[in-house]
C-alpha cells in the first residue's frame, strides 16, 4: 500500500483543502471527550430550515414527486425566483435566464465552465472565497487574486479591475455580501465595474449567495444594472436550506444555451425534492420567518462587534452582510494558523484561520461567524477573553 496514488491529476497540488475542515474535526473529538466547544467557524446558520418549507419537501415526497427535473430546472421554480427580483426589486428577469442549480457550487461551475478557457485568467479578491480560485483552476485557468483592505472595505473596485486586467483576463468575479469579510460592493461601486467591463469586453461574474442578510443598508442586486452579468445565488444562507443543495445563476441570454448543455452533463438537474420545498422559501409566510432570522443575525453581529474590538481585535469596517467578521488578531499573535488551534485547545473556542481565505495578510487575520445564540456568543468571548489575557 501506498500513500499516494500512482497517477492523480497535476492541478491537485493547487487546490488546498478547508483548513477549518480540520479544526472542525478536532473540535468535534474534543467534544466526544466530554469538552464544551464554542462553534465560531463554520458558515451554517443554526436555524433549522423553516417548517413551510419542510412541509413543502415532505408534500413532494408523499406526491411521489421523485423524478428528474429539466436540466435547467422546475418550471414553475424558475419563475417564483423570477418573480421573487420583480417583487423585491423591481427587476425583470426572464424565466429563461435562469437556471437552477445543485447549490452555488453548481451555479458557479456553470459560469466559469461556459467562460473559461485554458490559461484565461479571472480576477478576484484576497481575502476571498477559497473554492472560487479552486474552481478556475480546475478548469485549466488562472485565479488572479488581488490584495484588498480595508480602504476598499475588502472588495474589489473599478481601479482595481483595471490595473490589474490583462490580456488573458476574461472575467472578475465579486461577491457581495462577501465572504469573509460580510461587506457589499456599494451600488455606486458596482456600476463603476460594469461600466468598465463594457469597455474590456470582459465579464462580470457576482455572488450574490447571501443576498437577503444585510444589516442597515438597502439590500440590491447587480441584475438592477445589468442584462450582462452571471449572477449566483443560493437558498442556503438567507432561506436557510443548506443540506437542501440548492442556488441558481442568472445568464446572459448569450450564453444559455452553453450553460443548458453543460448542466445536463455535469449534474443533470438540481435535486428534485429540494426544488418543490424551495417554492415555499419563496412565499410571503416563508418571508416573515426569514426575516425575523435576519434581525436576529444583526443583533448577534452587534453583540460580537462590540465585544471582539473591546478585546483588542482590529475590526477597521463593519460587516454589513452575511454572518462573518474578519477580524485581524495581530495584537495577540504573528500566526493565525497557530493562534486558531491554541485557542480551541485551552480555551474551547473554534474560528477559522485567515489562510482559508487567501495568502494577503493571512497571517494575521480570523474569522469569526455569528451562527449562534447571543448567549453562546457571550460565553465564547468570555472564554477568548481568558485566553488572550494570557497571550
Amino acid at each position: 500500500m501506498t500513500d499516494h496514488p500512482p497517477h492523480i491529476a497535476k492541478r491537485m497540488s493547487e487546490i488546498q483543502p478547508f483548513h477549518v475542515m480540520d479544526l472542525l474535526a478536532c473540535a468535534r473529538q474534543l467534544e466526544a471527550e466530554g469538552r464544551s466547544i464554542i462553534h465560531l467557524e463554520i458558515g451554517e446558520p443554526d436555524f433549522p430550515t423553516a417548517d413551510p418549507i419542510i412541509k413543502a419537501g415532505q408534500q413532494a415526497l408523499a406526491n411521489k414527486r421523485t423524478q428528474y427535473t429539466p436540466a435547467t430546472g422546475l418550471p414553475e421554480l424558475r419563475q417564483a425566483i423570477a418573480d421573487y427580483y420583480q417583487q423585491k426589486f423591481a427587476v425583470e428577469i426572464p424565466v429563461s435566464r435562469i437556471v437552477i442549480t445543485p447549490g452555488a457550487s453548481g451555479a458557479l461551475h456553470l459560469a466559469l465552465g461556459v467562460l473559461i478557457n485554458p490559461d484565461d485568467q479571472v480576477l478576484m479578491a484576497d481575502p476571498g472565497y477559497p473554492c472560487n480560485r479552486h474552481f478556475v483552476r480546475l478548469l485549466e485557468g488562472r485565479a488572479q487574486s488581488i490584495p484588498v483592505d480595508s480602504s476598499t472595505g475588502y472588495q474589489l473596485n473599478a481601479e482595481l479591475i483595471k490595473n490589474n486586467w490583462t490580456d488573458r483576463t476574461i472575467a472578475a468575479l465579486i461577491a457581495s455580501p462577501s465572504n469573509p469579510t460580510g461587506t457589499l460592493v456599494a451600488r455606486s461601486a458596482m456600476q463603476e465595474i460594469l461600466a468598465l467591463l463594457e469597455n474590456t469586453q470582459g465579464r462580470l461574474i457576482v455572488d450574490e449567495i447571501y443576498q437577503g442578510l444585510v444589516y442597515g443598508v438597502d439590500d440590491y442586486t447587480a441584475l438592477e444594472f445589468t442584462e450582462q452579468a452571471f449572477v449566483i445565488n443560493s437558498f442556503s444562507k438567507y432561506f436557510g436550506m443548506t443540506g437542501w443543495r440548492l442556488g441558481w445563476l442568472v445568464v446572459p441570454e448569450e450564453y444559455m444555451d452553453a450553460v443548458d448543455r453543460l448542466a445536463q452533463n455535469i449534474f443533470l438537474a438540481a435535486p428534485t425534492i429540494s426544488q418543490y420545498a424551495a417554492l415555499a422559501a419563496l412565499t410571503d409566510e416563508t418571508e416573515i420567518i426569514l426575516r425575523q432570522r435576519r434581525d436576529e443575525f444583526k443583533k448577534r453581529r452587534d453583540y460580537l462587534l462590540t465585544a471582539l474590538r473591546a478585546l483588542g481585535f482590529e475590526i477597521p469596517v463593519s460587516p454589513q452582510g452575511a454572518f462573518y467578521i474578519y477580524a485581524n488578531c495581530s495584537k495577540f499573535t504573528d500566526d493565525s494558523f497557530k493562534f486558531v488551534y491554541q485557542l480551541l485547545e485551552q480555551a474551547g473556542v473554534a474560528v477559522t484561520p485567515g489562510i482559508d481565505f487567501g495568502s494577503y495578510k493571512a497571517a494575521q487575520h480570523v474569522r469569526f461567524a455569528y451562527t449562534r445564540p447571543i448567549e453562546v456568543l457571550a460565553e465564547g468571548v468570555k472564554r477568548i477573553a481568558e485566553f488572550v489575557n494570557n497571550c
